[in-house]
Parts: structure tokens; C-alpha cells; sequence
């Protein structure tokens, strides 16, 4: 038997599972950094989640769903298999349901009545999972087909509709400050604004626009398509988004995995950023050791 090293038992200690203790006493640590996502009833600790087109293999999908950390995962109903649990062509009945959270999206719905119907048909696959009480829906309704831009008029319609069956509705709608304030007030529990075009990877370019929903929200503000980069899912979360949903960046990464990590690890960053408040931007020098400060060291 080798004898552990001097330095090894100084630093590690004698105990065989001390990577065991030191991992969850990170998480404790980390758990209690950040606060939790509401979104209608349920509480989150992720604030990251993730879509599940778009991956080159079911493994690289499962993977980057495990290093993101997420606890949301949203899927087209309209890929999904009419029984998931006998299902063997997706990836999806591998996922552990009992710790992640279906959203059920109505992408491809071309207009309300189309994403209505979607949506009915979510909860019932989301009933198979074992999910009862899941009402949510990511609701989508877009007519164009070359730029994909969500219908604001469609999506009004069908949330109005959807929110009095008591569905937990999230829409997606464009960076459009007054629209979220609708949808806010017909009762949905986020509003999901882009930051630029869906798939597109362009990052923050409805900035400006971005910044005045936040600011006015009194729902959570998940930022939804176009973040390309952790840099760009940290600044989201700088500004106060509460957020973020993400496919293509991850997805259609050279390494999908890490990119996943990276994108916890910015959103984790951002979130964290924005809670301890940045300093005071200021338009002249401000030298950390002034002239007059006497310093102590020696």
C-alpha cells in the first residue's frame, strides 16, 4: 500500500471521500449565492435552459443538458412522439425527468389557434412524464417563414386564451417593451424577448430595447434567441435578466459539452454580478491609492 503523501494530507486531508465532501460543500456554498428562479408556482435554481434541436448526436444533447446544469428543457411538440416513454428515435425518454422540468414549446405554429392546440397537447405528453401538475408552455407563434419573427397579434390572442385555462405561459415575443407589458398584464409568467434573430448568434443587439423591459417587468425576463457566447448570456444577466434560454450556441458548437459549461458558468457569472451591483460608471481618474492615503504596508 502506498503511503499518501505529506502534501496530499495536508491538503486533501486522510479521508478517502474528501472530493465527495469538498464538491458538496462547493454546491452549499453556491446554492446559497444565488436566489432561486420563480416562474408561476415552481422554484428554480438554474437559471440557464436549454433547447434540444439542432445537436449532432443524442449524446453531445445529453451531455451538454447534464454540464449546463439546467433544470428546464423545452422541446418542439410537434417532434415529439405521440407515447415518449416507448419511444426509441429521440434522446428524450433518457433524460432524468424526476430533476429536470419539460416547457413544452408550440414552435411551428403559424397562427393562435395552431399554438393553442400545441399547447393541449404538451401538457398531455408532459402528463406521460409524470409531470401532472405541468401546465407550462413556451408558446410561439410565427408566421414568417424566411426571418422567423414571433406574430405579436397571434401570440396576444393565444396567451390571453391559454393563461384563462390556467396554463403557465411563457411566450417569446420580440424586444418590444410595450407587448411585454401586455402579455404581462393578460397574466403570463415571463415574457421571453430576443436578443437578436433565432439561431442567428448575433448576441445583444436589441440591447436598448432589452434594457427597458427588464427595468419595467414585474414577471421574470428570459432572455430567448441570438445569445452566440458566455460573454454575451453574462452581460444579459449583468442587465438584470432573470434568464436564458439557449439552443444553436450550444447545440452547433465545436464541442457542445463545454460550450454548455461555459454558458452555466456565464449565466452563474452574470447573475452573480448583478446581485453585488456594479460600480458607478465615472468620466474621470479615480486612482485606487490616492496620494493622500497612507499606505500600511510596510
Amino acid at each position: 500500500m502506498v503511503e499518501q503523501s505529506a502534501v496530499n494530507r495536508l491538503v486533501v486531508g486522510s479521508s478517502p471521500t474528501w472530493g465527495a465532501q469538498y464538491k458538496n460543500m462547493l454546491n452549499h456554498v453556491m446554492e446559497n449565492l444565488f436566489d432561486p428562479l420563480k416562474i408561476g408556482e415552481k422554484l428554480f435554481s438554474s437559471r440557464l435552459m436549454l433547447g434540444t434541436g439542432k445537436y449532432k448526436t443524442s449524446v453531445d444533447a445529453l451531455k451538454s443538458i447534464r454540464d449546463s446544469e439546467c433544470e428546464i428543457v423545452t422541446v418542439a411538440i410537434r417532434r415529439l412522439p405521440t407515447d415518449i416513454n416507448s419511444d426509441n428515435s429521440s434522446f428524450l425518454n433518457k433524460l432524468n425527468w424526476e430533476k429536470l422540468w419539460l416547457l413544452p414549446n408550440t414552435a411551428g405554429s403559424q397562427t393562435a389557434e395552431d399554438a393553442i392546440r400545441m399547447a393541449f397537447l404538451g401538457h398531455e405528453l408532459a402528463c406521460q412524464l409524470g409531470q401532472h401538475d405541468n401546465f407550462f408552455v413556451k408558446l410561439e407563434v410565427i408566421s414568417d417563414p424566411k426571418y422567423l419573427l414571433p406574430d405579436p397579434i397571434g401570440t396576444l390572442k393565444a396567451a390571453e386564451f391559454l393563461v384563462k385555462k390556467g396554463f403557465t405561459v411563457l411566450p417569446y415575443i420580440n424586444a418590444d417593451p410595450m407587448l411585454a407589458l401586455h402579455l404581462e398584464d393578460l397574466g403570463c409568467a415571463t415574457v421571453m424577448p430576443l436578443a437578436s434573430p433565432i439561431g442567428s448568434g448575433q448576441g445583444l443587439t436589441n440591447l436598448s430595447n432589452l434594457q427597458i423591459i427588464i427595468e419595467n417587468a414585474k414577471v421574470p425576463v428570459i432572455v430567448d434567441a441570438g445569445i452566440g457566447s458566455p460573454s454575451e448570456a453574462a452581460k444579459a444577466m449583468e442587465l438584470g435578466a432573470d434568464g436564458i434560454l439557449l439552443n444553436t450556441a450550444i447545440a452547433q458548437a465545436k464541442n457542445p459539452p463545454k460550450m454548455a459549461f461555459a454558458m452555466n458558468l456565464g449565466v452563474k457569472s452574470g447573475r452573480l454580478g448583478y446581485l453585488a451591483g456594479r460600480m458607478q460608471k465615472k468620466y474621470y481618474a479615480n486612482p485606487s491609492s490616492p496620494n493622500n492615503q497612507i499606505s500600511n504596508i510596510e
